[in-house]
């Protein structure tokens, strides 16, 4: 019998550079730099958007083969403006990506993203095919109105009623018919404690939907750092506006992924991002190895996610 225990993610590290890179429009990225120098470069695309990166994402990689890089996108994390929703767009993350390839003097390096991570991952890698060696995405997220209408509207309301409640107590009855709207409202008031009170309550919607088994949610903490009101800002500004993305673009667009490799990662119940549009890019991106977990919902952290991951990238970290 098989016992082995499930794969642990690689030691923590600290970066032995960090950096600031203006990029323009007043926007200042944090970016850092860990594992091996020489190594092969890995990009980790942080979810969202406006979450941020964390130490933890450096555990992914194996850091004697990796140069793992770590920024935090617009207006999120250690990046200033704060907050800032201003030339804050899908293409403006993607031509930072590519100013950031460019300051770092890489050539191709590997995306690794996950959720609105592989979103990005996508939109860079269809722009600038050649400068891509391989992706790993993880439930991937294609920004259509139909995966925003599931989330929002009817879909994963229909899973967790009680949470579903909760978010929609926040907004008058009138203004239900168009949540991601009425949160936009709130979060751009002038007013901190308006912002803070729908920031606490995205949030946390998105939080009792990301694991298979999370157990109780707890209520929200009486006080809402900048970060987490940030975060929601920057969230829901860009569902607001569609992503800035066509409807459809990214799948339709997959065919100039075909000689790039990749791993896509998908929990069956994923909740946030289901796995018919990880199906459906898999079946224009044929160079892709489609892994779906069993028993796993939209959190890298769950096990079954986590083993693939760690699989996908010790699968990418030779020359």
């Amino acid at each position: 019998m098989d016992t082995q225990s499930p794969r642990k993610a690689y030691p923590a590290i600290d970066p032995y550079h960090t950096g600031r890179l203006a990029v323009g429009e007043g926007h200042e990225l944090y970016y850092e730099l860990c594992g091996n120098p020489d190594g092969k470069p890995v990009v980790f695309l942080h979810g969202g958007p406006g979450s941020g990166s964390s130490p933890q994402h450096r555990r992914l990689f194996d850091p004697a083969r990796y140069r793992i890089i770590l920024f935090d996108q617009r207006g999120c994390g250690r990046s200033t403006p704060l907050g800032s929703l201003e030339s804050n767009t899908t293409w403006h993350l993607v031509s930072d990506l590519e100013i950031l390839r460019k300051k770092l003097g890489i050539d191709r390096w590997v995306l690794f993203g996950g959720s609105w991570g592989a979103t990005l991952a996508l939109a860079y890698a269809e722009t600038y095919p050649d400068n891509v060696s391989a992706m790993i995405l993880r439930g991937v997220f294609s920004g259509r109105p139909a995966e925003l209408a599931w989330f929002y509207e009817t879909g994963a309301n229909r899973l967790f009623p009680d949470q579903w409640e909760s978010f929609l107590a926040q907004v008058p009855r009138s203004e239900q018919d168009d949540i991601i709207g009425a949160y936009r409202r709130r979060l751009i008031d002038p007013d901190r404690a308006v912002r803070a009170a729908a920031a606490a309550s995205w949030t946390q919607w998105e939080s009792a939907t990301v694991m298979l088994r999370s157990g109780a949610v707890p209520r929200s903490a009486p006080s809402v750092s900048d970060t987490t009101i940030a975060f929601a800002r920057i969230e829901n500004h860009y569902f607001y506006h569609g992503l800035w993305l066509e409807d459809g673009q990214l799948i339709g667009n997959a065919a100039r992924l075909s000689n790039i490799p990749g791993v896509i990662v998908q929990g069956r119940y994923d909740i946030v991002t289901p796995a018919i549009t990880s199906w459906q890019l898999a079946e224009v991106w044929t160079k892709a190895d489609y892994r779906m977990v069993e028993g796993a919902g939209h959190a890298f952290a769950e096990p079954g996610i986590l083993q693939e991951l760690l699989t996908a990238t010790d699968r990418f970290a030779g020359n």
